[in-house]
């Protein structure tokens, strides 16, 4: 199976809704266009996968949330994200690197009970990011481990 982009998403704040986007450009100074964290560096973007998400709601039996419930910026769909800062990763044009795990918070307990927990073992919660190629990125799109720079 093909890696595939199949979710994008961003906040205009802290704590704000999750908008849903089909595409959006991503700078190397802003990350997401219009998303709140995309001037911190090491945490431009966040990318989870669709496997981990399902296998954290399958942990707490809690097939009904949606996967923005995480608050990730990016799903990614038929790819192990790998557990190693400095890996990069082409989603269409557009190449981010890992900088570290994205930790659970409570907002995800306070989202379902035991959620926290769940996302916690082996980066289910996803990972972090930092922009190193700007792009456009689209839903659909490819996405491709390039390895360590």
């Amino acid at each position: 199976m093909t890696a595939t982009l199949i979710g994008i998403a961003r906040k205009a704040r802290s704590r704000a809704p999750m908008e849903i986007l089909d595409t959006v450009d991503v700078s190397l100074t802003h990350g997401i266009d219009g998303d709140c964290r995309g001037k911190l560096r090491k945490r431009q973007i966040t990318i989870m996968t669709m496997e981990d998400w399902q296998a954290a709601c399958a942990e707490i039996d809690r097939a009904d949330l949606p996967w923005t419930t995480r608050r990730a910026n990016i799903l990614v769909q038929g790819i192990e994200i790998p557990q190693m800062p400095g890996t990069q990763i082409r989603i269409g044009n557009l190449i981010v690197e890992i900088t570290g795990e994205t930790d659970p918070c409570r907002r995800m307990e306070e989202a379902a009970a035991g959620l926290e927990k769940a996302l916690r073992p082996d980066w289910r919660g996803g990972a972090t990011c930092r922009t190193i190629q700007p792009g456009t990125i689209r839903i659909n799109d490819p996405v491709i481990l390039l390895g360590p720079d």
